[in-house]
């Protein structure tokens, strides 16, 4: 069983108009074990998306106190390359798109980057598991050799991160926002290829603003976020209630630390 636990994290990002640090994540914690789903909820800039880029080792924030580990290894000071080759993977809100290299030129990379020499698949294997993988998440199969999002449509480029997991195998995926933007038939082919890569080997953090999304994807722990800490938790039917009534009730508990 592989775990990922973030202790006590604060993070901070350079203002761009005064160019002072300010403070997004306040003290989060979390403990994820493989074969769980967690989802995190919450309004708008409240540090949902900073700490999906915070654990993934984005270089804007800087955590200023607190841990990062997996599998009891310290994470936080190494770099995003080196995270994803420790086992995590993040399907960002807005997939970059990069020109001069094919989507499968990129997923390739990513898959052999992953293993080592032995274990890396032969061409044809690749080939045949992404052709596979492909034609499970209803994608054109000319998006192979197109560069790496470039004129993707939204749908497509939510498909393709979800694609670029299923091949790498992470131990652990972070979902920001998969969601946004999707119709339900899209959103529902998402769904399908979260689901299925769940297994005793493989941990998931959703974040997301709606409930829509969790009656694809069950989690087993859902999580408020307010002012960048965590002040809720609870099961699948705290997302229900988020949905009926909305955070209003839970602003008044981001100092107390309540946990359900």
């Amino acid at each position: 069983m592989s775990v990922l636990e973030i202790k006590n994290l604060h993070a901070t990002i350079e203002d761009e108009e005064d160019k002072k640090e300010k403070e997004i994540l306040k003290g989060v914690d979390l403990t994820i074990k493989s074969g769980e789903i967690h989802a995190i909820m919450g309004p708008n800039g409240t540090g949902k998306s900073t700490l999906s880029e915070t654990i993934m080792g984005n270089p804007k924030y800087k955590i200023t106190k607190g841990s990062i580990k997996l599998d009891q290894q310290e994470i936080s000071k190494l770099s995003v390359d080196q995270r994803a080759r420790a086992g995590l993977f993040l399907a960002m809100q807005y997939p970059i798109s990069i020109k001069g290299i094919s989507n499968i030129e990129f997923i390739r990379s990513a898959v052999n980057t992953q293993r080592s020499k032995d274990q890396r698949p032969s061409t044809r294997d690749f080939i045949t598991e992404l052709k596979q993988k492909q034609e499970f998440l209803e994608m054109d199969s000319k998006m192979s050799g197109r560069y790496l999002n470039e004129g993707f449509s939204g749908g497509e480029k939510k498909r393709n991160e979800i694609l670029q997991m299923m091949m790498i195998k992470p131990k652990f995926a972070i979902l920001d926002e998969i969601d946004s933007g999707l119709d339900i038939d899209a959103l529902k082919v998402v769904a399908k290829g979260v689901n299925s890569m769940l297994s005793d080997n493989f941990g998931l953090l959703m974040i997301t603003h709606y409930q829509r999304l969790l009656n694809y994807i069950k989690p087993d722990f859902v999580h408020i976020m307010y002012e960048g800490k965590i002040i809720k938790s609870g099961d699948a039917n705290l997302a229900l209630k988020v949905e009926k009534e909305g955070y209003h009730e839970f602003e008044n508990q981001k100092n107390s630390g309540d946990q359900a």
